[in-house]
């Protein structure tokens, strides 16, 4: 079969590709990164590349105009190699590309907040620790095996009915005593019920100690490194999780992964991601990487499965069940994980298909199981799920929200990176008036609490009405018809912009956005109809998510997406997953009541067969809801 070449600027990488291959194939081969929120199916218009030169065939699209098409742009993935290319791939096409973020987007994306529940600490107990023996040698009259001499002596400082020493350490083990002199740190590794002595080491090294709290996003990756003996957070980083180009949401991924092919090639690239995380946090700290001893890590239910190369592909059949909610601990090095050779990887446990490790840790940071009080957690990323209860039960359910909170599906949209606009407003006829950009500068898109802004100000000053449409008489001159005869508001001009062409917003991009708010409001409504509440008996709604921190409450309660309760009652938590990760890496008791008090506390209510969200969804549909006494602000606000 005849190849061709393929050079992507401006890395200058070329790659070999056959005749027929489309340029997404060639990127992924050739190692660059570029959007792809379909994986692939032509159906997002987010791989737009140009063709410098060469011979390509594209196939007919909505997302690319007359000009942009005869300026050489094209969708990568529907574009095919016909002969030596030379292809362009724009700044806002491109994803991350760098082991870890620049300084503002890892902080972004990696703070938590402090712990926002009540009494909601636990005990330091790390999951490993290092313990240093001075061992009485063996006489005629104390001549216990050299097993049974160090296991006695850990029981003195760390009680453990059950214990175990695998045979590689037990085969060092005679030599490692007699050159210590009977002196060595044994390091100790908790496996369910089990204390693991997981290696040993001549002389006094119990000071070395370190552990990796891990965040497995299905857009971000975040990593903390933690001093495990004093529970200290030593260095933070994150990176965009580099599957987004074999699928943007978690069932683009689910279908990549029933080719096993394709699954192996998802769980090597996660495992890159922590592996160049892990690297950068111990180089940062000035440690060494056989000094991390334990990494846990928190995600959403197909995360978990595509990290240890799990099946993910019923997880998205009925009745969706996932090959395993909780995890066993593992050595690292099983998966690929570059740590201590003989160290320990642990997962959060997940409640069901849509509701994963990443939630649970939300609800333990929390502390919303600590108190009789009635509170919601609504996470708020790529999917989003709702938690309901207190401190005797829980109800979880995960809503089909679609992309939109995280830049998908939007003809401008993007994710919360540098350029991104993440709040804004707007003044009479859609003026905007003021703005924040991440990283400041011009703006290359909006993001998902940019969005949430933008719709939310245009109801605000008339320029849109309850069912999300354009109205001309209060838009003035920004607003127009677009390539696809659809409605479109120029936020910003081609001179505003750091893309040299205009950032607008459509009626299909509101619509998007008015769907994904009003799934999540109808599954807070399913989850109280569930145990016959009201919102007003809710004393604590707390905001879990990638943009949750950086939302606007009374915005996002103007457009229906939050329920119209006094704003005291909102709390953020930040990056609860992470953070809930770090606490069960710190604790084991944390770990065992996120199992016990979390985990298997949740009543998972499947909402795609509840006759509730079936049947009121569609009243969600509108700006806030079709029933605006649901929301009184809002209607005091127009009146």
């Amino acid at each position: 079969m005849k190849t061709y070449t393929v050079t992507f600027l401006p890395d200058n990488k070329t790659v070999s590709a056959a005749r027929g291959k489309t340029l997404l194939e060639a990127a992924e081969a050739a190692g660059v990164t570029i959007t792809s929120v379909c994986a692939g199916d032509g159906v997002c218009g987010k791989c737009r590349v140009l063709v410098k030169s060469g011979k390509v065939t594209a196939q007919a699209n909505i997302f690319l105009d007359r000009r942009e098409i005869q300026r050489g742009m094209a969708l990568a993935c529907q574009t095919s190699v016909e002969g030596d290319v030379v292809v362009e791939v724009p700044i806002e096409t491109r994803i991350g590309g760098v082991p870890q973020l620049a300084s503002e987007d890892a902080v972004r994306f990696s703070r938590p907040s402090e712990l926002v529940g009540e009494k909601a600490c636990f005990p330091h107990n790390p999951l490993c620790r290092k313990v240093f023996l001075d061992l009485p040698p063996p006489t005629i009259t104390d001549c216990l095996s050299d097993k049974e001499r160090v296991f006695r002596e850990i029981r003195r400082v760390q009680p453990a009915p059950v214990m175990q020493m695998g045979l590689a350490v037990l085969r060092r083990l005679p030599g490692v005593l007699r050159d210590g002199e009977w002196k060595l740190t044994a390091m100790l590794g908790w496996r369910g019920e089990t204390l693991e002595v997981v290696d040993m080491e001549a002389g006094d090294v119990s000071d070395r100690n370190f552990g990796v709290a891990v965040d497995i996003g299905t857009t971000t990756v975040v990593a903390h490194l933690v001093n495990l003996n004093t529970s200290e957070t030593l260095s933070a980083k994150a990176k965009y999780n580099s599957q987004i180009p074999l699928g943007e949401d978690v069932i683009a991924r689910i279908m990549c992964a029933s080719n096993p092919l394709r699954r192996e090639k998802l769980k090597e690239l996660i495992v890159d991601d922590i592996n160049d995380l892990v690297a950068a946090l111990v180089q940062e700290a000035g440690i060494r990487l056989s000094d991390v001893t334990f990494i846990l890590c928190a995600g959403n239910t197909t995360m978990i499965h595509l990290l240890l190369a799990l099946d993910p592909s019923n997880i998205r059949r009925e009745p969706y069940v996932p090959a395993v909610r909780s995890c066993p601990t593992v050595r690292a090095s099983e998966v690929g994980i570059s740590i201590h050779p003989r160290g320990l990887l642990s997962t959060l446990p997940c409640v069901a298909s849509y509701v994963g490790g990443d939630v649970v840790a939300d609800v333990l940071v929390s502390g919303m199981t600590r108190s009789p009080d009635l509170s919601l957690l609504i996470d708020l990323g790529t999917n989003g799920e709702l938690v309901l209860g207190n401190n005797e039960w829980l109800v979880c359910c995960s809503a089909s929200a679609g992309p939109a909170f995280e830049g998908g599906g939007i003809r401008c949209g993007m994710h919360a990176t540098r350029g991104a606009i993440e709040r804004i407003n707007l003044a009479e006829g859609g003026r905007v008036v003021d703005r924040t950009v991440v990283d400041g500068g011009k703006p290359l898109g909006l993001c998902g609490s940019g969005l949430i802004d933008v719709v939310g100000e245009l109801l605000r000053i008339g320029c849109i009405d309850r069912r999300g449409r354009y109205m001309p008489d209060r838009c003035g001159d920004r607003l127009r018809i677009g390539e696809a005869d659809e409605p479109e508001f120029v936020l910003f001009p081609s001179e505003e912009t750091a893309l040299g062409r205009d950032i607008v917003l459509t009626e299909s991009d509101i619509q998007n956005l008015i769907r994904s708010k009003g799934s999540v409001f109808m599954g807070a409504e399913c989850l109280l109809d569930y145990v016959d509440g009201t919102f007003e008996d809710v004393r604590h709604v707390y905001i879990a998510g990638g943009f949750g921190s950086y939302l606007r409450i009374p915005r996002a309660i103007d457009i229906g997406l939050l329920p119209d309760l006094p704003l005291e009652r909102f709390r953020f938590v930040g990056n609860g997953s992470v953070q809930g990760a770090k606490m069960a890496l710190l604790s084991r008791e944390a770990l065992k009541y996120a199992e016990d008090h979390v985990a298997d506390m949740m009543t998972y209510l499947e909402l795609s067969t509840h006759h509730k969200y079936i049947d009121g969804y569609s009243s969600c549909l509108f700006l806030p809801h079709t029933d605006i006494e649901k929301f009184p602000s809002v209607m005091k606000g127009k009146a």
